[in-house]
């Protein structure tokens, strides 16, 4: 299974994601990433959390995946997120909120 980190795109994932030091993590963002990066395979670019169909879409995107663990790093994603806890529990993925 992995972990995704979102806000890929920030300095916080990297700190993050070395703080983790997980075998099987995945960067993600909604924002600009570099084609190269998404090409190799070491980034995925994540759906806007202003969508309406936000919280499907991410689901499917860890389904498909294989993400059990998110560490969401953007106060929209988390607030877009939020109601869907249950949902996301019900498949065996885990929401984080970290804090500063």
């Amino acid at each position: 299974m992995y972990t995704l980190i979102t806000a890929a795109s920030s300095a916080r994932a990297y700190q993050l994601k070395n703080q983790l030091a997980l075998p099987n993590v995945l960067l993600g963002d909604f924002e600009d990433l570099p084609q190269v990066m998404l090409k190799a395979g070491t980034m995925i670019k994540l759906p806007p959390p202003s969508s309406e169909t936000y919280p499907h879409q991410m689901l499917a995107l860890c389904l498909d995946h294989g993400i059990d663990t998110v560490y969401l790093l953007h106060a929209e994603e988390m607030n877009a997120l939020a109601p869907a806890t249950l949902l996301f529990d019900e498949y065996g993925i885990t929401l984080n909120a970290p804090h500063d």
